[in-house]
């Protein structure tokens, strides 16, 4: 979901369809259907209070270019593997996750670099779950699929071998999102010798854990940030709880 502005909330669907939702009625009167396949992420460009374009883009690799105040179609581009889960609007680049490699494009769909799963891991079955961009510390944080650490690439060389923040005890990573000076990462691990849902809460310039917080039985799977001071996470299905934790 975005909040594309004052008064819309578009929300993408695994049934290829973006729904538009007047904060004000309630209501959804609004359908967007140009994708093919399930909408995966939308994005509006950060720190404007009335964005002009929302960013969307779908499983098949399809990214789409919206006029928020006519709702028409501005720009497409097509990624060749698909597979793409998520997007970032960075420096006038879309940073587009596609499991086997982030790709950065130009709006248009112009490739301007790669970086690839197999050219860091020896081990190929892994790909890339999530990621993070911050700017001003020039830095790619990832996690990859059955790994226990965050990787943290500079935007200045993607060529060069990413660093590591280990995190102890856990056995899986399913999001992260960025909270200030901080990356809250949400995963699966263990609590005193019981299986948890975990946050690990990571201090972006030192690269250390600070905190680990359980407040789960089942798998931490999704991190919302509120207002820029409150954190909300959401567990799997075995316990369908959200915890609301207060940000520092």
């Amino acid at each position: 979901m975005v909040m594309a502005d004052q008064n819309q909330v578009w929300v993408g669907s695994e049934d290829s369809v973006i729904y538009i939702i007047n904060v004000h009625s309630m209501s959804c009167n609004k359908q967007l259907t140009d994708h093919c396949s399930s909408v995966t992420d939308l994005i509006v460009q950060e720190g404007q209070k009335a964005p002009s374009e929302v960013y969307s883009c779908s499983m098949d690799g399809t990214v789409l270019a919206w006029n928020v105040s006519t709702l028409q179609v501005t720009s497409r581009f097509q990624l060749p593997r698909g597979g793409l889960t998520s997007i970032r609007l960075h420096g006038g680049r879309l940073w587009c996750c596609t499991g086997n490699s982030i790709v950065v494009m130009t709006t248009n769909g112009f490739l301007r670099q790669e970086l690839k799963i197999e050219e860091n891991f020896r081990d190929t079955s892994t790909s890339f779950l999530a990621f993070q961009l911050l700017p001003e510390e020039e830095q790619l944080w990832a996690a990859c699929a059955g790994r226990s650490e965050v990787y943290i690439w500079s935007l200045k060389d993607l060529a060069q071998p990413p660093q590591r923040v280990p995190l102890e005890d856990c056995s899986e990573i399913h999001c992260m999102i960025r909270v200030k000076k901080q990356v809250w990462v949400g995963s699966q691990g263990l609590w005193q010798g019981t299986p948890k849902g975990k946050i690990y809460v990571i201090d972006a310039e030192r690269k250390t854990v600070e905190k680990e917080l359980v407040a789960h039985m089942d798998t931490v799977r999704t991190l919302c940030s509120a207002e820029d001071r409150y954190v909300l996470s959401g567990s799997g299905r075995e316990e369908g709880k959200v915890a609301i934790w207060k940000g520092e």
